[in-house]
């Protein structure tokens, strides 16, 4: 969240009273007398803790205020039945809303069978059981998907990587895709590295 110049003046003036604190405050107490310095420490450590909290909570009070928002942002819920593919299933509803540049924003469910790929590796590793989907994470689109899953076995032990077909939801996947018309995801050799990777469009509103 980017600051108001408002609250940045607020910001600056909780920092002056705490360098005020901290450094002056000790040259003042070196050129006063201890007893002096005793006397007049008590209220004045008070009055200045009152200021530096009214500026804090009026800080806070402005912080809460702000609005952050996204235009054109979609949410897209769906649940995936047993049998299902996760991948396929997830890329069939991309390409069927036309989905240019979304994410994922949540997914819990099961599977029975696993198809990840591990870091590093050249092709997939693959099990069947009963697994947890602890996590999936990634970008999706029309132009390519890129996703990440984790799993869990009955005894805890978590795995993850690059998701592949082959992973069949057990009892269910309960989704939720969030998407922005103001993006584009493309996926493309830049150089970078020997694959095709995320390219960012921005798409600008026709007014």
């Amino acid at each position: 969240m980017k600051l108001t110049a408002e609250m940045n003046k607020t910001f600056n003036m909780v920092v002056f009273f705490i360098y005020l604190r901290k450094g002056k405050w000790h040259r003042l107490e070196n050129n006063l007398s201890q007893q002096k310095f005793n006397n007049h420490q008590k209220p004045i450590n008070e009055l200045i803790m009152k200021l530096i909290y009214i500026i804090l909570v009026s800080l806070i009070t402005l912080s809460c205020q702000q609005k952050t928002t996204m235009n054109n942002c979609t949410a897209h819920a769906f649940r995936l039945k047993p049998g299902q593919d996760l991948k396929n299933a997830i890329q069939n509803l991309v390409n069927e809303k036309q989905i240019k540049a979304g994410w994922i924003s949540t997914c819990v469910g099961s599977l029975t069978n696993y198809n990840i790929r591990f870091a590093n590796q050249p092709a997939g590793s693959s099990d069947s059981g009963h697994f947890e989907i602890v996590s999936l994470t990634g970008t999706v689109s029309v132009n390519g998907s890129h996703l990440h899953i984790s799993i869990s076995d009955s005894t805890g032990k978590t795995i993850g990587g690059h998701l592949l077909e082959g992973c069949i939801i057990y009892t269910t996947a309960e989704i939720v895709i969030l998407s922005s018309n103001d993006l584009n995801f493309k996926r493309e050799k830049d150089g970078t590295t020997p694959w095709e990777e995320l390219q960012i469009e921005q798409i600008k509103n026709k007014e």
